[in-house]
């Protein structure tokens, strides 16, 4: 005779579910690896300005306009900003401000030397410098996020995470694991 299983499924230390039959058990156990596997993915990793990162020493005013000419960004793509924060910083700014350079109002401000935003949805994005006159010698980046891609859009998957330098592949759809794992539950609750 085989023992029990016991499962009980906490998600933001609520219990959702609590099961001590071994075969349902099992059920909820596959079902939620395979929604876990299938969320494995993440969007591209762009460190921006490639090898240069973020910032406004030894480069053109037009340094960033073309290192973001030859990218592509969709929603669940990450920016990362590597920078020495004794000097620059990271602002996250609307349009007008953008073009204008002003870092009043800002969405956000951060300074750790080593920032990542996640791209949410499709839009423009706009960042730059706060440092005084970094923006106006070109230190300022207007991200174009394109619609999702496609399952065919042939997405590689991603080299090992250490690697940041320039840009580097990966599947779309790191977002599906925890918005599936309820529900995956709850089919393999009804299956059984």
């Amino acid at each position: 005779m085989h023992k029990p299983i016991y499962i009980s499924l906490v998600i933001e230390k609520k219990l959702v579910i609590s099961i001590r039959n071994s075969t349902m058990a099992a059920v909820i156990l596959a079902a939620l690896m395979v929604t876990m596997a299938a969320g494995s993915c993440q969007g591209v990793v762009h460190k921006v300005g490639g090898e240069s990162g973020w910032t406004n020493i030894n480069i053109t005013s037009d340094f960033y306009s073309k290192w973001i000419a030859s990218k592509d960004f969709n929603v669940g793509d990450v920016l990362l900003f590597h920078y020495n924060n004794k000097f620059h910083n990271l602002v996250r700014v609307n349009h007008r401000n953008f073009n204008s350079c002003n870092t009043t109002d800002p969405y956000f401000t951060r300074s750790s030397g080593n920032d990542s935003f996640v791209i949410p949805r499709t839009g423009h994005f706009y960042f730059l410098c706060g440092v005084p006159g970094h923006c106006q010698a070109g230190q300022k980046l207007d991200v174009r996020v394109l619609d999702a891609p496609s399952p065919s859009s042939g997405r590689a998957p991603a080299p090992a995470p250490s690697k940041t330098s320039g840009s580097s592949s990966s599947c779309y759809g790191g977002w599906i694991s925890w918005r599936l794992l309820p529900a995956a539950a709850a089919a393999a609750f009804a299956l059984y």
